[in-house]
C-alpha cells in the first residue's frame, strides 16, 4: 500500500457517548454529527491556520484561546461568546486549502427523547433531517447558525434507525427496527406527507439511501438483504431484492454515476453490484421494464470484525469502511480492470483510527481526500487520504 490517511484533528464531538454517524451538507463546509447524549451538533471552520496555530475567532484575545477548538450555540456565536471546548487544529497546508480550526457552532439538543442515529442534510442544504430512537425524526430548517425544529415526522412503531433525502429534495425516506421503509413527500409549504409505507424485509432496517440523481431508494436489513424500490401508479413497490450476504447489511452506498451500488455486512465483506437495463450487452436478464442488479465484485478477507459503514467519494471514486475492528480502510478499483468483473485493492489501512468500533465515515463533496469518521469513543476525528505522485 503506496497510499496513506493522514490525520487531521480530532474532536471529542459526543463525550460519554457513542457518535454514530456523521453527515456533510452539499458544499462541504458543515458537518453534522449525531449520538447516544441525543444531541446533534454542527461542525464548521473558522479562518485559516497554519501547521502548529491557531486563530482566534474575532474578538477572542489569542492568549484566551491557545489552539482549542470551541464549542458554541448559536447564540454566544453570534455575540462572540466563545468558550474553550477541546485542543484541535487543522493546520493549512496539512489539510488544504480553505481548511480552517473546526469549532462546534450549534448543539441540537431540544429535539430527541432518545439516540440519534443518523442526520442528512436536504440537497439545498436548509434543513437537516434527524432519526431517532424515540421513534421519531425531527426536521430541522438553517438559519444562518441558528436551526429550528420545524417538523416531528411520527408513525414508525419503534427506533428510526435511517433518513435520506432525495436528490430532487422533494422526499424523505425513514426506515426503522419496526421493518419498515417510509417515503415521505415534502411540499412548497415544508409540509411532510408520508406516501408509502414499504413492508419488503422481514427483519430491523438499517439503512437507506437515495440514487444520486434519480428517484430510486435502497434499503439495508437485519434480514441480509438490500431492496430497492421505485414508484409505480402513484405508489412506491420493491423493484429489486439483492441477495449474496450471510449477515446482516449495515450500510449502502452508489457510486457518483449511480450505476454501482455498494453493500457493507456484518458477514465482513463489501459487495459491489452493478444495474443491467433491458436489452444490455452483457446478456443480463432483466423483468420487464426494470433493471436488474448483479453482484461483480466481492472484497473479502480485509475486515476482521463486522463493517458498519461504506461511503463512496463522488470525486475520486475511492471506497472507505467504518470497522467494528477500531480501523478505516480504503479501497480503489485496479486501472484497467474489467468494468464487469472489477477488481478492488486495498490502498489504506489504519488500523487504530478510533479506540472502538469505527461507526461511519464521510467523504466531504467538494474537497478531494477529505475523509471524517466517528466511533463509540464519541470522537470525530479528521483524515487526508493521499495519493502519491506518480500512481
Amino acid at each position: 500500500m503506496k497510499d496513506s490517511l493522514v490525520q487531521l484533528g480530532r474532536v471529542p464531538a459526543h463525550p460519554d457517548s457513542r457518535c454514530w454517524f456523521l453527515a456533510w451538507n452539499p458544499t462541504g463546509t458543515l458537518l453534522a454529527s449525531c449520538g447516544g447524549d441525543r444531541k446533534v451538533r454542527i461542525w464548521g471552520t473558522v479562518g485559516k491556520a497554519r501547521p502548529g496555530r491557531a486563530t482566534p475567532p474575532p474578538g477572542v484575545p489569542r492568549a484566551c484561546y491557545a489552539g482549542a477548538v470551541l464549542e458554541v450555540d448559536s447564540q454566544s456565536l453570534s455575540h462572540a461568546g466563545w468558550a474553550a471546548f477541546d485542543h484541535f487544529k487543522l493546520g493549512g497546508d496539512a489539510a488544504s486549502r480553505g481548511s480552517g480550526n473546526w469549532i462546534c457552532k450549534s448543539v441540537l439538543s431540544e429535539g430527541h427523547q432518545r439516540t440519534v442515529r443518523k442526520v442528512a442534510w436536504s440537497p439545498c442544504g436548509n434543513y437537516l433531517a434527524s432519526a431517532s430512537f424515540d421513534a421519531t425524526t425531527c426536521i430541522w430548517k438553517k438559519n444562518q447558525d441558528d436551526f429550528e425544529c420545524v417538523t416531528t415526522l411520527e408513525g414508525h412503531e419503534n427506533e428510526v434507525k435511517s433518513v435520506a433525502w432525495a436528490p430532487s429534495g422533494n422526499l424523505l425516506a425513514t426506515c426503522s427496527r419496526d421493518k419498515s421503509v417510509w417515503v415521505w413527500e415534502v411540499d412548497e409549504e415544508d409540509e411532510y406527507e408520508c406516501v408509502s409505507v414499504l413492508n419488503s424485509h422481514t427483519q430491523d432496517v438499517k439503512h437507506v439511501v437515495w440514487h444520486p440523481s434519480q428517484e430510486l431508494l435502497a434499503s439495508a436489513s437485519y434480514d441480509d438483504t438490500v431492496k430497492l424500490y421505485r414508484e409505480e401508479e402513484d405508489d412506491w413497490v420493491c423493484c429489486a431484492t439483492l441477495e449474496g450476504h450471510e449477515s446482516t447489511v449495515w450500510s449502502l452506498a452508489f457510486d457518483p454515476s449511480g450505476q454501482r451500488l455498494a453493500s457493507c455486512s456484518d458477514d465482513r465483506t463489501v459487495r459491489i453490484w452493478h444495474q443491467y437495463l433491458p436489452g444490455n450487452e452483457q446478456g443480463v436478464a432483466c423483468s420487464g421494464s426494470d433493471p436488474s442488479w448483479k453482484c461483480i465484485c466481492t472484497l473479502s478477507g480485509f475486515h476482521s470484525r463486522t463493517i458498519y459503514d461504506i461511503a463512496w467519494c463522488s470525486l475520486t471514486g475511492a471506497l472507505a469502511t467504518a470497522c467494528g475492528d477500531d480501523a478505516i480502510r480504503v479501497f480503489e478499483e485496479d486501472p484497467g480492470s474489467d468494468p464487469q468483473q472489477p477488481t478492488f485493492s486495498l490502498t489504506a489501512h489504519l488500523p487504530q483510527a478510533h479506540s472502538q468500533d469505527v461507526n461511519c465515515v464521510a467523504w466531504n463533496p467538494k474537497e478531494r481526500g477529505l475523509l471524517a469518521s466517528c466511533s463509540d469513543d464519541g470522537e470525530v476525528a479528521f483524515w487526508k487520504y493521499q495519493r502519491l505522485e506518480g500512481l
